[in-house]
């Protein structure tokens, strides 16, 4: 496919990064924290392969290059972002913005259930959030996108025994602030069967 692309038939790309969107988008938004800035990161991040396919070797696989690429544009993104900082307008509430209901949810879902699913969501996130970069890239890469050692080490470009000591790492950093949060979820579960 992709020596169809450069022979000229640029309609294929769509269909050739296609299964990778999701992990895309996924990985920006680990890093920008705002869907906006994520899908920009994204789009980039696809422009940017599409430009430089030529330069695609094999020698990984392609999923790995496109994530490559997006953690460069993300970082250089962070990094353009903290030498010019901006004031968002959406954060603005002055105008008295009015604000726009959300959709139902399915009727058949219990209540109970969803906030502790939102709950833990929100605990993980808050967590990976907080781990530093060099940690939350590779937990990102190997526990949520699945990627080997070898092709999280190529996406990074480090060794596979970096690899390993920092998913230890930032495994064990998840453990130590998740799991007190965790514990206090129990309890609340069984409280909640009683209603």
């Amino acid at each position: 496919m992709i020596a169809a692309i450069l022979a000229g038939d640029s309609e294929q790309y769509h269909e050739l990064i296609r299964p990778y969107e999701r992990s895309v988008f996924k990985m920006a938004l680990s890093f920008m924290k705002n869907e906006a800035d994520a899908e920009d990161v994204a789009q980039e991040a696809f422009l940017k392969a599409f430009k430089k396919l030529a330069d695609f070797r094999g020698e990984a696989k392609f999923s790995t290059w496109l994530i490559s690429i997006t953690l460069n544009e993300a970082r250089g993104r962070l990094r353009r972002q903290a030498t010019v900082r901006m004031e968002s307008l959406d954060n603005s509430r002055e105008d008295g913005g009015t604000l726009s209901p959300a959709l139902l949810r399915d009727w058949r879902e219990i209540p109970s259930d969803a906030l502790e699913r939102h709950e833990i969501s929100q605990m993980l996130q808050d967590a990976i959030a907080n781990l530093s970069p060099m940690y939350r890239e590779v937990l990102l890469l190997r526990d949520v996108e699945e990627f080997s050692i070898e092709e999280t080490a190529t996406a990074l470009r480090i060794t596979t025994g970096t690899v390993k000591v920092r998913l230890h790492r930032a495994r064990m950093m998840m453990q130590k602030e998740l799991a007190p949060q965790l514990k206090n979820i129990a309890p609340r579960r069984r409280w909640f069967q009683w209603f």
